[in-house]
Formats: C-alpha cells, structure tokens, sequence
C-alpha cells in the first residue's frame, strides 16, 4: 500500500500500446540465478496499555516524527490508517534479511515503547473502525476510487497489515528455478501460505466467519485492481495485457485534486488520449496502484500473508517462503505439493477462485489444504540449514509446524479462542462483519 512512485509529473512523451507491452515485459520480470530476498512488515499501532482505544493523528505524528530520526537499515513508511511498514533492502542472505529487519523492529519499538505505543502483528484490526491518518493526494484518489466498489477499500487501506515477501523472478531457463514455474507456483502455493498463516478473523470485536478477514476484503475490492492474470499464457505476456487492461485509479495533475475515472484502463486512456496522453511516469505510477496477490516488480512481490503475532512471527512467513522459492528440492516438493490443488482453482485467477476463497474462510482445516501446507513446511525445514539459516530460524519454523500446520490451526484460532472474541469458536459460511 504504501508505495511510493514520485507525486503528481507533467506530462512527458506519450506512450503506445506497443510501448508499454515492451515496459512491462521489460521491468517486471528481470530473471537471473535467485540471488536477493527482501521482506515488508506491516504493524498496526496500538496504545500499549490499552490497545482498544484508539491512538489519536496527534500521537501518531509525534510517534513517526521520533522514529524518522532513528538511522535504520530499512526502509519505514507509514500506511493510509497509520499502520507502519518497514521494507528491508535486498538482502544476500535470509540470514541478512532476519539480522536487518530484527535490529530496525528493536529500535522501532524502543521509540514507540517511550510514547505509550506498540506493533500489534494482526492481519486486520479487531477493535477499531476505518480511520484514515494520512491525507494525500494518492490516498484521496485511491478511497474515491476504491468506494465505488464498497467498505471493503477502506478497510484494506487503514485497518489491515502484511508479511510481503520478496523473491527473485528466477532463470529465464526451465525447471523448478525458472521464472514461468516460480510464477506458477506463486499463485498456488500462494492459497496455502493464506491458510496456513491466516491471522484475522475479527472486525469490530466480532468474528466475520473467515479466519483471513483481510484476503476476504482484497477478494472484495476486486479482480480488476486486486486480482491476478490468467495463469495460461506466459508471465510477461499475460502481465503486460493486464496491465493494459487494468482501470486507471487516477489521472495525477500538480494543481487541484487527482482525477479518478471510472470504467477507463489504461488501454482506453492511451486510445482517447484524454484528459491527456499517458506517459512513462504515468505507466510506473499505474502499476503502483495493481495489488494483485503476486506483484511482479523486477522480482515476485507475494503479498497474500497476514501480518503475524508475537514480535518475531514474520521471521516465519519470510524463512517458508524463502526455502521453498529457492531451494531446488523444496522448490519441486512445493510444485508437485499444490499441483493436485491447480483443479480446485479452476479457470478463475488468484484469489477469487474456490481454492483461495477455501484458504482464507476455513484455511487448515480443508484436507487438501492441510496435506499440502505439512508437505511444504516439512520441505522447507529441511531446506532451511542448506540456505545457512541459523538454529534461531529454523527451531521458530519448527515450533510453527508443530503448534499449527501439523494440528491444522492457524494463529486466528487462538484469537477466536479467546473468550472476548464473542464465544465463537468457528463461524464458517456466515459473514457476520459489522
């Protein structure tokens, strides 16, 4: 959410159709010998005695004042509602990438600690209402835009947090490295990582019926802006014509609110030329504004995981993630794991298809889904100590495999089993949001 692509531009050169299928094809898929890894934390900030009330703009601003003093090897931005992001740089290691993010997570903390404030690891807020903290034009177009289509907008953008991690697009070559198999299996691998890492199922003190209320509101924003391509053609192809298929969130001026279209792609407002011809610029700030669950950026960016609890449950998420994306043998266990589950998907993309929905309303509990999440967790532990990850990592992997995966729960369970969660242990197939 919180990218960043540069604010409003004047008008350049126009592009071409043409033009932009070679950007795309050009830019979003760069392939090579995985070599980086890179990981996104989102947090929401709650008070830290009392973490139902909600922290006033003013608090924030002090708060993310002090923070943006303190030198930290991450990037740190702030999300429409006031959540906080940290984005780590590409890291050489997943060693690397833990010892970086964990030393900034320590002196974030610090700072917030010393204002009365914490990080809460939860995929969407249980307690608070859609409140929006920054007023910006790209967020004033992006809410205008998104309640078009309903609540389920503003409630990604100012109540909801992620674990994105980032892999590399691979080899150009086939195999269980190459770039058109990581593609693949990111959008079906993709259904267990919601499943197993499912972390929120309350909205307003109430369980929705869905142990991944945040995958449920990226479903509901649509397949347009939130959704992927179709898996049958090859990745640059496929993208690139989504892209350009894509609606156009908003037209950026320098004098004056942004305008947002309705109903245009970005195909039709290079045909029209109108408000204006779209530009280069105007092309990279378009792909901002796509949150499919697998955004190519250069590299995969997977973003269909829900923030996690305690203060080093990311480590989880990034550590599965990385073993099964670049360690061959676990790579081609995931692949032949979640082929069987490529039929329950059906010719629908990620995620509004039966299998993603399955994931984010029952997660482990589906059979199918549970067999597959053992498999590749199990590949991935063993995969892990060939990555050079340390005892730390690989004993947390562990633990989670055994707390969760094993037994078929997620981290929303013990939410709902909590007694303030309303004495709803499961809800599934009623959507009960207030």
């Amino acid at each position: 959410m919180s990218d960043s692509a540069s604010g409003c531009t004047e008008p350049r050169t126009a592009v071409t159709e043409a033009e932009v299928e070679a950007l795309v094809t050009g830019i979003c898929f760069k392939t090579g010998p995985p070599r980086t890894l890179g990981v996104e934390v989102e947090w929401l900030v709650h008070e830290l005695r009392a973490p139902r009330l909600p922290v006033t703009p003013e608090r924030l601003e002090a708060a993310y004042a002090a923070l943006r003093t303190v030198p930290l090897g991450s990037a740190l931005t702030v999300e429409p509602g006031g959540q906080l992001e940290l984005s780590s740089p590409p890291a050489a290691s997943l060693t690397e990438c833990v010892r970086t993010v964990s030393a900034d997570l320590d002196r974030v903390r610090a700072v917030l600690a010393d204002d009365g404030l914490c990080l809460v690891g939860l995929g969407h807020d249980p307690w608070h209402t859609p409140r929006r903290f920054l007023r910006e034009p790209r967020y004033d177009a992006l809410e205008t835009c998104l309640d078009r289509g309903g609540p389920a907008g503003r409630h990604m953008m100012c109540t909801s947090a992620s674990v994105q991690v980032s892999v590399d697009a691979g080899h150009e070559e086939p195999g269980p490295l190459g770039h058109v198999r990581r593609w693949w299996l990111a959008h079906h691998l993709g259904a267990v990582l919601v499943a197993a890492f499912a972390n929120s199922p309350l909205v307003g003190r109430r369980p929705t019926g869905w142990l991944s209320t945040r995958q449920l509101l990226w479903t509901e924003i649509g397949p347009d802006r939130a959704g992927a391509p179709p898996l049958d053609g090859t990745p640059r192809t496929t993208w690139a014509r989504h892209v350009l298929d894509a609606p156009v969130m908003c037209v950026r001026r320098s004098d004056g609110p942004w305008h947002v279209p309705e109903g245009v792609t970005f195909r039709d407002w290079i045909r029209s030329g109108l408000p204006r011809p779209p530009t280069r610029e105007d092309l990279d700030y378009h792909l901002t504004t796509l949150f499919p669950p697998v955004r190519p950026r250069g590299h995969l960016e997977l973003r269909m995981i829900d923030a996690q609890p305690g203060d080093d449950g990311w480590i989880v998420p990034l550590a599965v993630t990385a073993a099964l994306f670049d360690d061959p043998e676990a790579a081609e266990t995931a692949y032949r794991a979640v082929k069987p589950l490529a039929e329950r998907a059906g010719s629908r993309p990620a995620p509004h298809n039966p299998l993603w929905t399955t994931a984010a309303r029952t997660a482990l509990a589906d059979p199918e889904l549970h067999e597959a999440a053992v498999t590749c967790f199990e590949a991935a532990l063993a995969a892990l100590p060939r990555l050079g990850a340390t005892a730390d990592v690989t004993g947390a992997v562990a633990a989670y495999l055994d707390r969760y995966v094993r037994a078929g729960r997620c981290p929303a369970e013990d939410l709902l089993d909590r007694p303030d969660a309303g004495g709803h242990r499961r809800t599934h197939g009623k959507d009960s949001r207030t």
